[in-house]
């Protein structure tokens, strides 16, 4: 994948987001300026189409996961219409990308590079880089 110089990079799952930059050239990302950002979970709104409790009791449902991932995306937005963010790349879980996704605003729709459905908030800055020049 081609990640433009200084682009943002997501990584997010269900409880951890982290924000690093590409310092590197487009086809060979080094990633660097790992900034750790805390949000609250306020927005339970995939509640609504969750409310299957048997799914809930096998763990296939954890609404506190999916409202870390929509107060990431509406962190995301923020950034993006102050301008913070030129170009983004979001990598999370795939149940996470999903609920983001619900949440993104148009303004950071535009801003998207791209998105790779991956886990990959414990791995390191260089791994992270490795998975995008593959994807």
């Amino acid at each position: 994948m081609r990640l433009p110089k200084n682009a943002h990079v997501a990584v997010v799952d269900g409880t951890r987001f982290v924000l690093l930059r590409n310092d590197g050239a487009p086809l060979e990302p080094k990633l660097g300026q790992a900034e750790e950002i805390d949000v609250r979970a306020t927005n339970f709104s995939a509640g609504v189409k969750h409310q299957d409790e048997a799914g809930q009791r096998m763990g296939r449902t954890d609404l506190n996961e999916l409202a870390h991932g929509a107060a990431a995306a509406e962190c995301l937005n923020q950034k993006a219409i102050g301008n913070e963010i030129e170009d983004l790349l979001v990598i999370a879980d795939p149940k996470t990308l999903g609920e983001m996704r619900r949440h993104y605003h148009s303004e950071l729709e535009k801003r998207l590079v791209g998105e790779i459905a991956k886990t990959m908030t414990g791995e390191p800055a260089d791994r992270i880089a490795q998975a995008i020049a593959a994807a």
